[in-house]
């Protein structure tokens, strides 16, 4: 593993997306990380990404990133969370990777406009400005909204509202509600 220290959750994605690229699993980096990359820069501690894999075949890849010297701990979510599971990844610095699968609303399509970012030597796949957006305001928290009108106020004119308001929907009507209001504070 490539992290010497805490503080290194980073690095720690590197080496868990070498293990994903191993067993060919489509990913795409959300969170603080992608942020970053569309405007948001803000403080984590630990790194977060969505995989696209069926929950039935967690146990698998737990079991192979416990190979890889990784900490894991699997987590389901109940029939009300949006997210059905995540397998969070650790190492003996406490940093800290969380790898989600099946975010409700999120469609297939959002690993292909994933854009790929150098980073360390090495490129991530980071989610989408339009994904990135959509899937904050779905988010709904304070924190969740403030980054996606960092985002569309600092991207105004690249962003594709068509596709962001039909990704808003996917998420349901309230999520489209508060793409709306948030677009309207932005003059977007």
């Amino acid at each position: 593993m490539r992290t010497k220290q805490p503080g290194e959750s980073a690095l720690l994605l590197l080496d868990a997306v070498a293990v994903l690229s191993a067993e060919g699993i489509e990913y795409a980096v959300v969170g603080a990380m992608a942020g970053s990359v569309h405007g948001v820069v803000r403080a984590s501690l630990d790194a977060d990404a969505i995989m696209s894999l069926a929950t039935q075949k967690l146990r698998d890849l737990q079991k192979r990133f416990t190979a890889a010297d990784f900490e894991t701990e699997l987590r389901y979510g109940d029939a009300d969370d949006p997210i059905a599971a995540m397998l969070v990844l650790t190492d003996r610095h406490e940093n800290r990777v969380d790898l989600l699968v099946g975010l409700r609303g999120l469609e297939f399509a959002a690993f292909a406009r994933a854009v790929d970012v150098p980073f360390q030597g090495e490129t991530l796949r980071v989610i989408g400005r339009e994904d990135f957006i959509a899937m904050k305001v779905f988010a709904g928290g304070p924190q969740d909204l403030s980054d996606a009108r960092h985002v569309i106020e600092a991207a105004s004119d690249q962003i594709d509202l068509a596709l962001l308001r039909r990704l808003a929907e996917k998420y349901g009507r309230q999520t489209a509600l508060s793409l709306e209001v948030l677009l309207s504070k932005t003059g977007s």
